[in-house]
């Protein structure tokens, strides 16, 4: 019985696109032109970058079985809202031109702006550098415990990373050891703590064989230093705390603390202690992304978490100046998007479109397209004000944006590699 090749999307504009791709041949030989170069982690299997109509996509060649439940998995996380790679199709009953079985291969659509660990060693990383690395591994494993993710092979080569502000974002994107359940035991999550551990001493271990680590970096300190950041944000992100009754406002300063993690508190309980004098206050349920899940419902832009608290910083700053701003709408204390109307003024929704349109989109335009390179516009935009700042800094007087905007195209931009096409590895 003849096998027919069979595509299962998750959009419908993917098959037509995908259709195009040689799924005759096997993928380690694929013809340059479908290929696009594309720096590429360590994998168990063969991985190449494709264009499929307007995208790029990963191809990934890998047994049916662990195709599809993957693919299962990264559509849960995608739901779940955890940062991981999107799913775009599982291609089954690949044949080459004599008939013969190949592989069936996993298609995720290509990060922008994202590089493997190995490529950002390729110069010698400051210490402090891959410290920020790891705190964005620890922060994207919580993410993953809290939503019943145990991951089962948490290292630096099944993570893709990209500049979040003045931090790093990890994103999942190897979930084949991975399992979903409602809730994670203590011994769950200690495993995957120590693979991450393990995993992450035994890769800074291969690159200082290979001089491509600081000298002051000791691998197994960075290793047992990502189980401390984890334990030290989980602790924060899941303790019960006791205030005294007459100071129930630690309760908003405690939820305050956790929004400046970057966590919202999306259901908690508080009970009063048995002889009155005191609360007792537990989160339920903290989910992730509250700086962007603000900035998505005010402006409708979708950025890291990093990039949404420096956008809302901005935003915040710029919506003072304005004579149609009501202090109540977005004091300090409560943000821009803390919802409270005022008849005064304008509300924070029609104030953040307005800055959107006049202030964001400008000051992106006015760098050349063609600099860019995977940059994001977000973070284009956050580095273009602190570029601005520093030369302002240096002049004692505001340099405008026409010369911060040329300074820092010829300073930073033409001279930063991955705004060039690496060569295909």
């Amino acid at each position: 019985m003849r096998v027919e090749l069979q595509i299962t999307a998750t959009s419908p504009e993917h098959p037509a696109a995908l259709l195009d791709l040689p799924w005759s041949v096997p993928l380690v030989d694929w013809p340059q032109e479908h290929l696009v170069a594309l720096p590429r982690g360590i994998s168990r299997h063969v991985v190449r970058f494709a264009r499929a109509g307007d995208e790029v996509v990963a191809v990934k060649e890998v047994g049916e079985w662990a195709a599809v439940r993957e693919y299962g998995l990264l559509r849960d996380l995608d739901r779940l809202a955890v940062p991981a790679v999107d799913p775009v199709a599982v291609v089954t009953g690949r044949t080459d031109e004599r008939g013969e079985p190949l592989e069936p291969v996993l298609i995720t659509r290509h990060l922008n702006g994202s590089l493997p660990y190995r490529s950002m060693f390729e110069t010698t990383m400051r210490p402090s550098t891959i410290k920020r690395l790891l705190d964005a591994l620890a922060v994207l494993l919580v993410r993953l415990h809290l939503s019943g993710f145990a991951w089962g092979d948490c290292s630096l080569s099944n993570t893709l990373f990209r500049r979040d502000a003045g931090a790093y974002a990890a994103y999942l994107v190897d979930a084949e050891t991975g399992q979903i359940q409602p809730g994670l035991s203590d011994g769950q999550r200690e495993y995957d703590i120590e693979i991450a551990r393990v995993n992450i001493a035994g890769e800074l271990m291969d690159l200082e064989a290979g001089g491509s680590l600081h000298p002051s970096v000791d691998p197994v300190e960075f290793g047992v230093a990502i189980e401390e950041r984890y334990c030290d944000l989980w602790h924060e992100l899941t303790r019960q705390s006791v205030y005294p009754l007459a100071k129930r406002h630690y309760i908003d300063r405690r939820i305050r603390r956790l929004n400046e993690l970057g966590f919202d508190v999306a259901e908690m309980q508080i009970q009063r202690t048995p002889d009155g004098d005191a609360v007792t206050f537990l989160p339920k349920v903290v989910d992730a992304g509250h700086h962007q899940r603000q900035l998505l419902r005010l402006t409708g832009m979708d950025a890291e978490e990093n990039q949404a608290r420096g956008l809302l910083n901005d935003l915040e700053t710029w919506m003072v100046t304005q004579e149609d701003y009501a202090p109540e709408d977005s004091a300090p204390n409560s943000g821009p998007g803390s919802g409270r109307g005022s008849s005064l003024g304008a509300r924070p929704e029609v104030l953040a479109h307005r800055w959107v349109r006049e202030v964001y989109r400008p000051t992106v335009r006015a760098v050349p397209r063609e600099v860019r390179g995977d940059t994001d516009t977000a973070q284009i935009y956050l580095e273009l004000l602190e570029h601005r700042w520093l030369m302002s800094e240096r002049a004692e007087r505001d340099v405008g944006l026409e010369a911060a905007v040329e300074d820092y195209v010829n300073t930073i931009l033409r001279h930063r590699p991955e705004s060039r096409p690496p060569a295909e590895s």
